[in-house]
């Protein structure tokens, strides 16, 4: 092995775990997506004549990649391939509007993009507006379209993949832009060992044994679902991948592939459980239910554990510049400490401190706060932000919790939605908590709502279950005997649906636009 070879072999590289299950288990399928069926030996083949074309294309340090797609192949293939070139990849969530698409890309240095057949015309229409873009690559394309490159013109073309000399798994492996709640989307620098190293965490975590068949329905393009591939290839392991989120087909795949683990977000095993021949499927392969993101409620949880007994309930929890997990509750926990998010993930260590950077005590409410190998490198192109959220050598989360005796994290709020009504501290989460456990609710959300008497008030969005009808007095008397009267909600508002992100996060930003 020369020098470089060498060097390259003691990194913690994205692209090289594909190339070592491609050693270790060529004939081990990979991936299933769209009746399609991919072993390690063939995609590897596949990333890096992936990575052959974009270094032919001009893609390096700087010289990033973007793309707008939805779950399949072509996605793990751009992300896969990218990681093994000097480039940086950047998923773009294809909820996002055009004006987001363009801040993102032109912020990100994106000078390759990959899109969506459908979401040709909207580029066409934005292009202009992102000059530094050399090529545009859509997916699924019949015929040529001017100006634009078909995806599977790709795979035929006379490439030559050269491998990346010094590689270090301190660069850049994924650019992941955050929901932009205040302010425009920052970009967190995910690096090679940040994205491994979560990897590794997880995989510890969750109890995986080698070789299971996952099923990820949720949107890739965010972190949690991406470091699923992760997992897998460490792990030899088969991903199936569903284009978009349907409960029935969830079941179904279940059902004719045996599958083991399923991660998903609490609104889409709400969604799961709504489906009404849902008895109807054998279900009996699964594992491991992995959810995270939100506030899983406890009845939901236990739902999870009547209709999947077979199977581990893990709760995670974390943000995508954790790269992303930082703590995760186990399944012999799951009911005793059903309110908590579990404890600290191998390698990640926290602290819980007050607004002068000083540690709580036990049981005291703080702003929790990171240091380890998947905290994110920086802010692309924000030393400011990059200053503010690495203040005294700590990553600043901007979560406020409180840890028990027995180190158990309680998620409070996000400092920036806690309610200050007439000088008392409300946490939303808390009164959520109280919300959800009422039976004919299925979704709800608190926010702060100015009052000129108190300051701010509590006003709550309810989302009923399908055929239930509640009112605002039925509720407010539901919240009596668990809340202090300054918590319970001053204003509810019955809606259809929740908005949320592509991850299942709820739009508070959205809703105090109502």
């Amino acid at each position: 092995m020369n020098t470089s070879g060498l060097a390259v072999s003691r990194q913690l590289l994205v692209g090289e775990i594909i190339r070592r299950a491609a050693r270790r288990g060529p004939n081990v399928e990979a991936f299933v997506a769209d009746q399609q069926r991919v072993t390690y030996r063939q995609f590897e083949q596949r990333i890096t004549q992936m990575a052959g074309w974009l270094q032919q294309s001009g893609v390096g340090t700087s010289k990033n990649v973007g793309f707008i797609l939805k779950n399949g192949l072509p996605f793990v293939e751009v992300f896969f391939g990218v990681s093994l070139t000097k480039a940086a990849g950047v998923p773009i969530n294809f909820r996002l509007t055009g004006e987001e698409i363009v801040y993102i890309v032109n912020h990100s240095d994106s000078h390759v993009l990959f899109i969506e057949k459908e979401f040709v015309e909207t580029m066409l229409n934005l292009r202009p507006k992102m000059p530094q873009v050399q090529h545009v690559v859509v997916i699924g394309a019949e015929t040529d379209i001017p100006g634009m490159i078909r995806y599977e013109t790709i795979a035929g073309q006379t490439v030559q993949y050269e491998a990346v000399e010094q590689a270090s798994d301190e660069e850049a492996c994924m650019l992941v832009y955050t929901s932009g709640t205040t302010g425009r989307p920052k970009g967190a620098v995910l690096t090679h060992k940040n994205i491994t190293a979560n990897g590794m965490n997880m995989i510890w975590e969750f109890d995986y044994d080698f070789r299971h068949v996952q099923l990820v329905a949720a949107p890739l393009f965010h972190s949690a679902a991406m470091s699923m591939l992760i997992y897998a290839g460490i792990t030899m392991s088969t991903t199936i991948l569903h284009r978009e989120f349907n409960p029935v087909k969830v079941l179904q795949t279940i059902q004719a592939e045996r599958v083991q683990i399923l991660p998903m977000v609490p609104a889409m095993w709400n969604f799961l459980f709504q489906v009404p021949s849902l008895g109807e499927y054998d279900v009996s392969s699964l594992t491991h239910c992995i959810t995270g993101g939100a506030i899983t409620p406890v009845e939901l949880k236990k739902r999870m554990m009547s209709t999947f007994p077979n199977a581990g309930i893990y709760d995670a929890f974390g943000q995508s510049e954790m790269s992303p997990a930082t703590a995760c509750l186990h399944p012999e926990d799951t009911l005793r400490k059903t309110t908590t998010v579990g404890r600290p993930v191998v390698n990640v260590e926290i602290r819980v401190v007050d607004e002068h950077g000083n540690d709580v005590g036990e049981n005291e409410v703080g702003e929790i706060i990171y240091r380890g190998p998947t905290v994110m490198k920086e802010y692309y192109r924000d030393p400011q932000a990059t200053a503010e959220a690495f203040a005294d050598g700590w990553f600043h989360s901007g979560d406020l919790v409180w840890v028990d005796e027995e180190g158990f994290i309680t998620i409070v709020d996000r400092k920036k939605d806690m309610i200050i009504s007439g000088g008392e501290n409300i946490y939303p989460a808390e009164i959520e908590e109280v919300l959800y456990r009422h039976p004919d609710l299925l979704e709800a959300a608190v926010i702060g709502v100015p009052d000129g008497e108190w300051g701010e008030k509590v006003k709550a969005f309810l989302v009923p279950k399908p055929g239930k009808e509640v009112t605002a007095e039925e509720i407010v008397t539901h919240c009596t005997a668990s809340l202090a009267s300054y918590k319970k909600p001053k204003e509810i508002q019955f809606i259809e649906a929740l908005p949320r992100n592509a991850a299942g996060k709820v739009l508070k930003r959205a809703l105090r636009e109502l």
